[in-house]
């Protein structure tokens, strides 16, 4: 049963909420206005009772972005997963309708799971080919403070993106479990974040093409090895072999004709992925009312 529901449509020209509820333990607040009176925007923040997602809690929540209208739906903060009780597993379900000529904005800020925590999400998304859609899944290693590195015991997230008539279009999972070949903090090393971003629609298509030549270019730089006919080479190829990227990033594209693009990032902080974020995303802020990130 659903604990949040969220209905969006286009009021006298203008994006409008025309139903909103939530219950335990999900609430969900939507300001009058985010930026600029002049922008065409709903922003939709959802957070938790107690400040986070409690061991055996079930979240479920469903958005409608009616044709022409545009919304975002965001946090105010990273949503914390506490630790597990027993065998325990919290979930959290989003469910979205995008139509046609519309446009739904996905920009929370990262999951932090505790120490033993166990936590499922799964985002199911219906678009139009004329529907835009920007997703940005992601999550941290825990609380460094705490010396929490990958000390949860199981995370798992899954996105799907349905065309009309319900064709998969894109269908992909994330998941980190401890086992028996390793606990999690070894197979990742020093990375602390895992991210994903995914862009679908032509509202997007600058922001598309942008992010892809951005992490060309990046990556090219990071792997590039120096001429042997350089006289650095010698300590160069060394210092290549031996050192890691702070931060990888790869583009692939998906869907008819290529038109979705997904970028998977890992990097050793979460500031350089919020930079990353804000980079990216800031040419949104006409449409958004705000850069998202800032």
């Amino acid at each position: 049963m659903e604990t949040g529901k969220v209905v969006v449509e286009k009021i006298g020209g203008k994006s409008t909420v025309i139903r909103c509820f939530s219950k335990y333990p999900l609430k969900i607040i939507i300001p009058n206005k985010v930026g600029s009176s002049q922008t065409d925007a709903v922003w939709i923040y959802t957070i938790t009772y107690g400040g986070g997602i409690v061991s055996g809690d079930s979240i479920s929540c469903y958005i409608s972005v009616g044709e022409s209208c545009t919304a975002v739906l965001t946090t105010q903060s990273s949503t914390k997963v506490y630790k597990s009780v027993g065998s325990k597993c919290s979930e959290q379900i989003l469910e979205a309708t995008v139509g046609r000529d519309a446009l739904l904005v996905i920009i929370p800020d990262p999951v932090t799971c505790f120490s033993t925590a166990k936590y499922s999400q799964m985002q199911i998304f219906k678009v139009f080919h004329e529907s835009s859609l920007l997703i940005v899944d992601w999550i941290t290693s825990g609380r460094h403070e705490r010396g929490e590195k990958w000390d949860f015991s199981l995370y798992k997230s899954t996105n799907r993106i349905f065309l009309e008539g319900n064709e998969p279009l894109f269908l992909d999972t994330i998941l980190l479990e401890e086992g028996s070949q390793g606990s999690i903090s070894e197979r990742l090393q020093d990375y602390q974040v895992i991210a994903m971003i995914v862009l679908w629609g032509p509202k997007l298509k600058l922001i598309q093409n942008q992010i892809q030549e951005d992490v060309k270019k990046m990556m090219s730089e990071q792997f590039r090895i120096p001429s042997i006919n350089s006289g650095h080479f010698a300590k160069a190829h060394s210092d290549h072999c031996l050192s890691k990227p702070n931060f990888i990033a790869s583009c692939s594209v998906f869907g008819p004709k290529g038109i979705g693009v997904v970028v998977r990032i890992a990097s050793m902080t979460t500031e350089s992925v919020y930079k990353f974020l804000q980079h990216q995303l800031a040419s949104m802020e006409p449409v958004l009312g705000v850069s998202p990130y800032f």
